[in-house]
C-alpha cells in the first residue's frame, strides 16, 4: 500500500500547489474534508465487516464455498454474491480483501468484483428508470457472462502464475 499511497499523496500536493496559485485551494480542501466526513462511517463500518470476515466464518465453510477447492460452485456463488452486494468500491473491495485473507480463492474474488460491478442487481431498477428497460436488457445481456468467465480466466492464472 506504500506505493499507492505515495502516488496519491503526489498528486494530491501537486493539485493542492495548482489550486493555490489560483486562489482555489480552500474551496477544493474544504470539498475534500465535506466528502471525507461524508464517506468516513462507511469506511470504518466496511473494514471492520472485512475484518471480522477474516476471524469469525470457518475456514471450513469459506474453503468448501468460495476457496481454491471451490471451483466452478466458488464462482458462482462469487458472481452471485458480488451482483447482490450493495455500496460501491468502499464497501465492495475492503470485503473482498478481507475475503481473500480468509481463504476466498482469486477467482472467486474476481467473479465476485466483476459481477458486483456488471450485474448490480440493486441498480437496476435506476438503470431501468434512466436509461429504459430496452437499454438495461441489452447491457445486462451483453456482460451477463462475463463474471463467471473473468473468475475462470484468473483462477487459471492463479495457479500459473504463484
Amino acid at each position: 500500500m506504500l506505493i499507492p499511497t505515495l502516488i496519491m499523496g503526489v498528486f494530491a500536493v501537486v493539485l493542492v500547489s495548482i489550486g493555490y496559485q489560483r486562489g482555489q485551494h480552500v474551496e477544493g480542501l474544504k470539498s475534500a474534508w465535506e466528502m471525507t466526513i461524508e464517506i468516513l462511517p462507511l469506511l470504518v463500518f466496511a473494514f471492520i465487516v472485512a475484518g471480522m470476515a477474516q476471524v469469525v466464518l470457518p475456514r471450513e465453510l469459506l474453503s468448501k464455498w468460495i476457496g481454491t477447492d471451490s471451483g466452478l460452485r466458488g464462482i458462482v456463488v462469487g458472481t452471485l454474491a458480488g451482483a447482490c452486494s450493495p455500496g460501491g468500491p468502499y464497501v465492495n473491495l475492503p470485503l473482498a480483501a478481507g475475503l481473500l485473507r480468509s481463504g476466498a480463492s482469486i477467482g472467486t474474488m474476481v467473479a465476485f468484483l466483476t459481477g458486483w460491478s456488471l450485474w448490480a442487481v440493486s441498480r437496476l431498477p435506476m438503470e431501468v428508470g434512466i436509461m429504459g428497460w430496452k437499454f438495461t436488457l441489452i447491457r445486462f445481456v451483453s456482460v451477463f457472462f462475463f463474471p463467471p468467465i473473468a473468475g475462470l480466466i484468473a483462477q487459471m492464472l492463479a495457479k500459473v502464475i504463484k
